[in-house]
């Protein structure tokens, strides 16, 4: 397939670094039956398989029947011929997803019969899935979008937006939008931050002293937008008192000039990459913006993989990101 026009913008002369000599993109495999191509995009190095979450797949004869489907791609071969949807009941409306013991940590948003939670499916056929959490002591979560695990302690950490309820699929909140801390050693849930309007992706800086939350408040569930809304990136101090971690020192570490920031992943030098309403920008450490990556549509999530390289995540498209050797996402560090 030929795409025209450009695909790179640069902001800062420091987004050559991030690019390198030869940069490129494409379409690595088109779909169009349905948006297969919206969350998670989690690889798996072990196999070379990536596992993807679709955008809510709506019934038009019944507004009521909804569902997102998990695909599994291997990205080392064929991949029109090994394009596979995986058949599973368990995780009810998958969304974000992370790499966890050996497998996959999907966020179920759950629906009217199925509870909210974190579920953790193997990363090899039949594919089990097993809860990991699926209330707030008691209190069911609202339809949490994504998640990432501490690679020291084991802690994960994730978003509980209210999204399922304003999209039909959930009954009413009864949680504030917040982040939450699992330690899945102590059994010990903690919400860790609040004031958000719809809090959507998370991610550690590669040192792990900083933690960045994108608030996609800017559009709800129900598709109103308002400018007043946020459509922004947070960045939080990760500090320890009384033994526990917090997140402290909030302070608002970027704004998307393009639709909302999604899906947030850095790379090793620190740099900030997250899915905005024309493609991924990236943002330096200290949050100027570095450049674009350029993609028609936009990107809701994306992953890095292999060195160098990002898939990404565009509704019935996944891309393929080719930028510097030297760039290294900090999640994998492959």
């Amino acid at each position: 397939m030929t795409d025209e026009g450009p695909r790179f913008q640069t902001c800062d002369p420091a987004f050559a670094e991030v690019l390198g000599p030869r940069p490129g993109i494409c379409v690595y495999l088109q779909h169009d039956e349905y948006p297969w191509a919206h969350e998670a995009c989690v690889f798996v190095p072990a196999t070379g398989d990536l596992f993807i979450t679709s955008n809510r797949v709506l019934n038009p004869a019944d507004k009521d029947d909804q569902k997102i489907v998990i695909t599994k791609i291997n990205i080392t071969g064929n991949v029109t011929a090994q394009r596979q949807e995986l058949a599973q009941t368990d995780i009810a409306m998958a969304n974000g997803g992370v790499n966890y013991k050996d497998g996959i940590l999907f966020c179920g948003q759950g629906d009217h019969s199925r509870p909210a939670g974190l579920w953790h499916m193997d990363a090899h056929p039949p594919h089990k899935t097993t809860p990991v959490l699926i209330s707030f002591n008691g209190r069911p979560f609202n339809s949490p979008n994504d998640v990432v695990v501490h690679p020291q302690d084991g802690s994960i950490w994730f978003t509980d937006p209210i999204y399922g309820s304003e999209q039909g699929f959930r009954p009413p909140p009864q949680l504030p939008n917040q982040v939450y801390r699992y330690d899945p050693a102590s059994g010990s849930v903690r919400a860790v931050a609040d004031g958000f309007d719809r809090p959507n992706g998370l991610c550690f800086s590669p040192d792990l002293a900083t933690m960045y939350v994108t608030d996609t408040g800017y559009i709800h569930g129900d598709g109103t937008t308002s400018f007043q809304r946020p459509a922004s990136i947070y960045a939080f101090d990760v500090i320890s008192r009384s033994g526990q971690p917090f997140l402290a020192n909030r302070r608002l570490f970027a704004m998307a000039d393009n639709g909302v920031p999604d899906g947030i992943k850095t790379d090793e030098s620190g740099n900030v990459y997250s899915g905005c309403g024309d493609g991924i920008h990236v943002w330096s450490p200290g949050g100027v913006l570095l450049g674009k990556i350029l993609i028609p549509g936009g990107v809701a999530n994306f992953c890095f993989c292999r060195r160098g390289e990002i898939m990404a995540l565009n509704e019935t498209r996944l891309w393929q990101i080719k930028l510097s050797d030297g760039c290294i996402g900090s999640l994998l560090k492959l």
